[in-house]
């Protein structure tokens, strides 16, 4: 078995779903890494928006946050927050990596407060631009770091971000774009997608060791489980390289 961590291996997970060619929505953390991991890797023309107006840096250098000089550097546009909103709007953005601190089988998302909004018992960071991104991009991609019944949950205690609402067509009769939606969740257990039908979760491969019921005991919703499970890789050895020696040689994330 290689040696790698956790925060490695789900940057791996998530870099493999970045299609070269494509547009990405990504903000601070795993999906910035991925982002520069899957540039280097398999998708060199990859172009990544950063929200507050970089689109298509080169990501040579890892950025410290969506504002980050490095956003810009050799990039396509150095524009403003606006213009990144609005090329989404456009449709013109296929991905958009997002985190929460909950999220529920529709891929709904909370990352505003836990427990009553006031007095809360936990004040979270807000929205910044997930909402904005969960409702134009094409397809949203959730990373969440730890699986458990606290966080997969089956009501949030706030919605920030949509996903597909209640159920099928209340994205729509929300006035959101029609075919834009959640589509994987990239967690410590496994990856998951969403029934075509019925919009709901679905467990569609596990990490080396987890099983499909570790996944499903950790969910306090019931997660539909996909008829064929796959397993995800392991990081590579190239993967690990390259993730260390050049997408975040000074250990910031990893």
């Amino acid at each position: 078995m290689a040696d790698y961590n956790e925060t490695e291996f789900l940057i791996c997970v998530a870099s493999r779903l970045m299609q070269d060619r494509t547009i990405a929505f990504v903000g601070t953390g795993i999906p910035m890494l991925a982002a520069s991991l899957a540039k280097k890797m398999h998708a060199p023309e990859l172009v990544v928006a950063f929200e507050f107006g970089g689109l298509g840096a080169s990501l040579d250098k890892l950025p410290l946050g969506v504002g980050d000089s490095r956003t810009f550097h050799k990039a396509l546009i150095a524009s403003g927050i606006c213009d990144a909103m609005e090329t989404a709007q456009r449709g013109f953005i296929e991905y958009g990596f997002l985190g929460g601190a909950q999220i529920d089988m529709y891929g709904n998302l909370n990352t505003t407060v836990i427990g009553k909004y006031w007095p809360p018992k936990v004040r979270l960071p807000g929205s910044g631009g997930a909402n904005d991104v969960a409702s134009h991009c094409w397809k949203t991609i959730a990373i969440m770091r730890q699986h458990d019944t606290k966080r997969f949950v089956k009501k949030l205690d706030f919605l920030t971000t949509p996903g597909y609402l209640t159920g099928p067509g209340t994205r729509e009769e929300a006035g959101l774009p029609p075919n834009t939606g959640p589509y994987r969740v990239v967690s410590n257990l496994g990856v998951m997608g969403y029934d075509d039908k019925s919009k709901r979760m679905m467990l569609l491969a596990t990490n080396p060791g987890i099983t499909k019921e570790q996944v499903v005991q950790n969910s306090e919703f019931e997660m539909l489980v996909a008829d064929k499970i796959a397993v995800n890789p392991e990081p590579s050895a190239q993967e690990l390289k390259i993730l260390r020696e050049h997408v975040d040689p000074d250990k910031l994330y990893i």
